[in-house]
Order: C-alpha cells, then sequence, then structure tokens
C-alpha cells in the first residue's frame, strides 16, 4: 500500500524518528514525503542524507503536508500549537497527537479550529516494530482512523479504544514498557544471585518474558492458564509465586500503574 499524502513529524524524537522509518520500511511512504523537525536538525544528518526533508520550521513543514503528527511533550505542546496555526487548515490536515494528557479537544481549542484530531499512544518498542499503540478520536472520520492504524500497524499492533481511555493506556502502554524491563532486570539479578553471570542471566530472564508473552499472545490464553501449567502440588514454582505475593509483587505492580495513570491525565495542565 501507497499514499499520495505528505506527512510531518513535530519533534523528531525516538517515537517520531521509530515510525517515519517504520511507514517507509512498510512502503506506504517513500522519505521525500516525509517532513521531520527538531530545533537542532544536526541531529537529523543522516536521515536527510537518506532523502526525507528535515527542517526547524514547524510551520512551513504543516503547510506542506496533509498529516502532521505532534511528538513531542506535553509542556510544549501550547507553543507549537500557537507556531503552526497559521499554517494549519481544517479542511485539509489531520493531526495526529502522541503527546501524554492531552485531549482531541485541547488540541482544537488552542488552535481554535474543527480539524480532525487523533490521538496515539505507542510505546518505545516501536524503534523495533513491536510497539503497542492505542487510537483514539472523538471527531476524525473512519476513513482517517482507519488511514492512522494503517500508519502504526506498521511499527505493532494497533487497537482503537474510548478517548477517556487514552490516559490509562499511557500508563498501561506506555509506562508498562518500562514496568516490565524493571521485572526483567529484577528477575535477571536473582539469576545472578543463585550463580548465573550477569549477561547470561540477562538474555535468560528477558528470552523467558518474551516465552510467556508469546504464549498468551499466540494462545490467546489466560496468564493463570499458563502459571498453573508449572505449578505442582509442593512444587518450586508456587513456593517462588507465593514468597513474591507476600511481598506485594502483583500489588505493587497495580498500584505503580493506577499511580503512572494519575501522573499523566495532569501532566498537561502542570
Amino acid at each position: 500500500m501507497s499514499t499520495q499524502q505528505h506527512i510531518a513529524i513535530l519533534g523528531s524524537g525516538n517515537i517520531g524518528l521509530a515510525l517515519a522509518k517504520g511507514l517507509v520500511k512498510a512502503g506506504i511512504y517513500t522519505p521525500q514525503q516525509i517532513t521531520l523537525t527538531r530545533r537542532n536538525t544536526t541531529a537529523l544528518a543522516p536521515l536527510a542524507a537518506e532523502g526525507y526533508n528535515v527542517t526547524a520550521n514547524n510551520a512551513d513543514a504543516v503547510s506542506n503536508a496533509d498529516i502532521v503528527v505532534l511528538a513531542i511533550l506535553p509542556q510544549q505542546l501550547n507553543k507549537l500549537l500557537d507556531e503552526i496555526k497559521p499554517a494549519t487548515e481544517e479542511s485539509k490536515h489531520v493531526l495526529i497527537s502522541v503527546v501524554s494528557g492531552v485531549s482531541c479537544a485541547d488540541v482544537r481549542n488552542q488552535l481554535a479550529m474543527k480539524v480532525q484530531v487523533i490521538r496515539a499512544m505507542p510505546n518505545t518498542a516501536i524503534a523495533i516494530g513491536h510497539s503497542m499503540t492505542c487510537i483514539a478520536t472523538d471527531n476524525a472520520s473512519a476513513e482517517n482512523m482507519s488511514l492512522v492504524k494503517s500508519m502504526f500497524d506498521t511499527v505493532g499492533v494497533t487497537i482503537q479504544i474510548n478517548e477517556e481511555l487514552m490516559t490509562s493506556a499511557t500508563a498501561l502502554c506506555a509506562c508498562g514498557i518500562a514496568f516490565f524491563l524493571r521485572s526483567i532486570r529484577a528477575a535477571s539479578q536473582g539469576g545472578t544471585e543463585i550463580g548465573f553471570h550477569a549477561h547470561d542471566a540477562l538474555k535468560m530472564a528477558a528470552q523467558t518474558a518474551k516465552g510467556a508473552a508469546d504464549l498468551l499472545l499466540q494462545l490467546a490464553s489466560h496468564p493463570e492458564q499458563e502459571i498453573d501449567k508449572v505449578t505442582s502440588p509442593k512444587g518450586c514454582t508456587i513456593a517462588g509465586l507465593n514468597e513474591m505475593e507476600h511481598n506485594g509483587f502483583s500489588s505493587a505492580l497495580i498500584k505503580g500503574i493506577k499511580t503512572s495513570a494519575e501522573k499523566a491525565g495532569v501532566l498537561y495542565k502542570e
């Protein structure tokens, strides 16, 4: 699938660059159809050499694009929207916001126009094409939602949710990467304590975590079903699980996700 549309990615950090590369790799866009912006364009020189358009002028990027991706921090958003407002057209542009804690209405209100806005919340696994991305809108057409889903499908798995759940998606999927990484790190440290070299323990823990996730995704199974398969009566697995639960393992993870969701909900207002 290919398109004749042009896309501007405003704030070409890790998420923006991964999306751009994913779109090109999938054959949906060519580098020449993508404009990347950054205050210091020196860091984008390798992308410019590959044919991407590179600029520090966000308004110019928007004026030459059909789709605009807002990939910046919440505290930078209002200034950016004020900057691109003169170049934004309701009938032409579709805005995709990956900014945490900012509603579609917030973006439209700052622009003072009824442009179509779609929120997307990927995670850093977008860098290897394995993001879990949630998308939502309150005014975009089904056609544009389908387009945005196809874009993020190039860098992982995408689902559409109600916009009211986007802050929760931030905690579970975007922040969640860090939570699972910390769990793997802890497991590898446990492996080192029981005798493995650190690099071996980390590889073993990471592959075990990957296998656990694939069991659920490929078999459409439930965690408890898979846990039951390795917990024999009076066995070592159930002993370890119960020790972790006695020390608040599940409770800590649940509370951490809840706390992250609460924080994500106020980032734009702080």
